[in-house]
């Protein structure tokens, strides 16, 4: 949760229009739950930072550092300015700042980090604090995105039942993390494992976690929740589901930190066997044999019927014509029969 801003100076704000307005620039502190504090910088100077908004640490593609070519730089600002470095004589020294303060400190890295995120033209009230911004944005090389403080990839798995559904990896800095699947899981009979099948209570980076799903466990779902206690690296993202700007990590205490993910298994389709009954008629072996040796006739065909076949005819069209040809002359027949006997009455009258 964010507690508000702690450390700051006030920087100057340029718009497109011309115009300029004064804003406060510096830290945030942020409260983790569970225990632990977090200090933080705006990413944009966009958007307003929400006391009591709640945060959520995010990686750089889910926060607004995704496809920002300056994201590695922003690390490079954090990891060689206040609070990181305390030591403001030597930071003022290095940046020809004159004497810098911690509000002033605080209020030089903002900026930079402001003009690095989204290109703003911004610059510090204060002329020691605009030389250390100046400095930063100037001197500041590339990182690479840091590792999650804790998380489980991927949050969600899915399989049969019968199977170990996973792995699901453990992604940490602290040593060692509790593992505790839900309640629900644990009355289904479902465990949380390794890959031998082995229960697992405690995890460190890199393990694997599977879940262990019986034969014959209805439809259903299950989570596993990991714990444990580490610093947020420098350079994590925090967001939030509120309009609110996003945060990034300067520095952290020892935090209590915690991580879920999920599983879900359907049932397999149920095929009913020969001579068995169900929602519909069973199918014997004969029956189908012999439905499959219709199918088989029925796709056979000779040389003769797949010639002719693209003009709509087939090879019993001269039978069924000559056929045609004998019922008509028939017709006839019967025809004058009919008609002669009328007559050959009459001359014997």
């Amino acid at each position: 949760m964010l507690d508000g801003l702690k450390t700051y100076g006030q920087a100057v704000l340029h718009a497109q229009d011309g115009s300029a307005r004064q804003i406060p620039a510096g830290l945030y502190e942020m409260r983790v739950d569970g225990g632990g504090m977090l200090q933080t910088y705006g990413v944009g100077v966009a958007g307003t930072a929400q006391p009591q908004a709640r945060y959520a640490e995010s990686g750089w593609s889910g926060s607004p550092l995704a496809g920002n070519g300056e994201a590695g730089r922003i690390r490079w600002v954090l990891e060689h300015s206040y609070p990181q470095l305390n030591d403001l004589a030597g930071l003022a020294k290095a940046a020809g700042a004159g004497a810098l303060t911690a509000e002033s400190a605080a209020a030089g890295t903002q900026v930079a980090i402001w003009r690095l995120a989204d290109g703003a033209q911004v610059e510090a009230a204060d002329p020691a604090a605009e030389k250390l911004a100046d400095y930063l944005q100037r001197s500041a090389g590339k990182l690479p995105e840091p590792p999650a403080s804790l998380g489980l990839d991927p949050g969600s798995v899915s399989g049969p039942v019968g199977t170990r559904l996973g792995p699901v990896t453990v992604r940490t800095g602290a040593q060692s993390v509790t593992v505790t699947p839900d309640a629900a899981a644990v009355a289904m009979g479902v465990r949380v494992v390794d890959a031998e099948g082995r229960p697992v209570t405690a995890a460190a980076n890199g393990s694997r976690l599977y879940f262990e799903v019986p034969v014959g466990t209805p439809d259903g779902s299950a989570s596993v929740t990991v714990q444990g206690s580490t610093k947020v690296p420098v350079g994590r993202v925090f967001t939030s589901e509120v309009p609110s700007q996003t945060q990034i990590v300067a520095g952290s205490s020892e935090s209590a930190l915690a991580a879920t993910a999920s599983a879900v298994w359907p049932q397999p389709a149920v095929v009913a066997e020969a001579g068995t009954t169900g929602d519909g008629p069973a199918v014997t072996q004969a029956s189908a044999a012999a439905a499959a040796a219709a199918a088989a006739a029925s796709s056979e065909s000779s040389p003769d019927e797949e010639r002719l076949a693209t003009s709509g005819s087939s090879a019993a069209t001269p039978i069924i014509a000559s056929l045609a040809v004998g019922l008509v002359v028939l017709g006839g027949l019967v025809v004058l029969l009919l008609r002669k006997r009328p007559l050959d009455e009459e001359d014997e009258a």
